[in-house]
């Protein structure tokens, strides 16, 4: 295991070649400073409005995708996993329009890019708190691809755009990847390991010092997975909004979307 050696990246209107040309031979990308302290806080604010919102209304799950619950360190119960976010803020909906974002579609040159708003699972966001009562503080290896094949499409490039709004240093655990493999034959992307239950470390795989405020792109093809803080408690806590952008047939969810059949096993693989 080891630390990636990644430039600090800034993230433009435009980007460079060597941007262009990092991402393509590693399949992940770090732009530092994406946004300022004060919008971090701004974020986190938003987030915990929605939340206290749908905990007091009983939802367990929007636009048919379920929500994940666990416990903070006060046993109090928390949502660790919220989508679409963005459609339920509108501080959050016009950060997606944010210029520089739009640039990273570039990434998936030569296939046409959009910003999933309302598709996939939309704006998610990801806390991640390892606690004797949470039942998620740690994600096994995967790729985000297969969920094309659930849907009845064959695999479509897309991004994974992570806004970390939390600290996170390579020795707390948090995001691993297996750089290159986004480039790997759909055998290896199927079965190269399996899915989500897997979690142990790959002598190949590397990690990354997140602060605050950056902004990981990796590509949904990429083998990943999210290393367990060795602390308890707020110590341990990482919050990541991610932004799908995504390729192939425009398919938007609404509140009367159906539940995707891999839904239906994601409280097995979390943990």
């Amino acid at each position: 295991m080891k630390k990636l050696d990644c430039p600090h990246f800034t993230l433009t209107e435009t980007l460079t070649s060597e941007q262009l040309d990092f991402f393509k031979v590693n399949g992940v990308i770090i732009f530092r400073k994406f946004v300022e302290p004060e919008t971090v806080k701004l974020f986190l604010n938003e987030v915990q409005k929605v939340e206290k919102k749908w905990l007091d209304e009983g939802r367990d799950k929007v636009n048919g995708v379920p929500l994940k619950f666990g416990k903070n360190e006060n046993n109090e119960k928390i949502i660790q996993r919220l989508c679409f976010l963005s459609l339920h803020s509108e501080v959050l909906s016009a950060f997606l329009k944010d210029p520089r974002l739009k640039s990273l579609i570039e990434l998936l040159h030569p296939f046409d890019g959009r910003i999933g708003e309302d598709e996939k699972d939309g704006l998610v966001l990801n806390n991640y708190i390892r606690t004797p009562n949470s039942s998620f503080s740690q994600m096994g290896w995967h790729t985000d691809s297969p969920r094309d094949l659930f849907l009845g499409q064959r695999i479509m490039p897309m991004l994974n755009v992570g806004i970390h709004l939390d600290s996170c240093p390579f020795e707390n655990g948090g995001l691993r990847v297996l750089p290159g493999t986004h480039r790997q034959g759909i055998l290896r992307l199927l079965f190269s390991k399996p899915y989500f239950v897997n979690n142990k470390p790959d002598p190949k795989e590397a990690g990354f010092d997140i602060h605050a405020g950056d902004l990981t792109v990796h590509d949904g093809r990429i083998w990943h997975r999210v290393q367990q803080s060795p602390h308890f408690g707020e110590a341990s806590r990482r919050r990541v909004m991610y932004v799908p952008i995504i390729t192939g047939k425009y398919l938007p969810k609404t509140e009367h979307s159906k539940t995707p059949f891999y839904h239906r096993f994601t409280h097995k693989v979390h943990n």
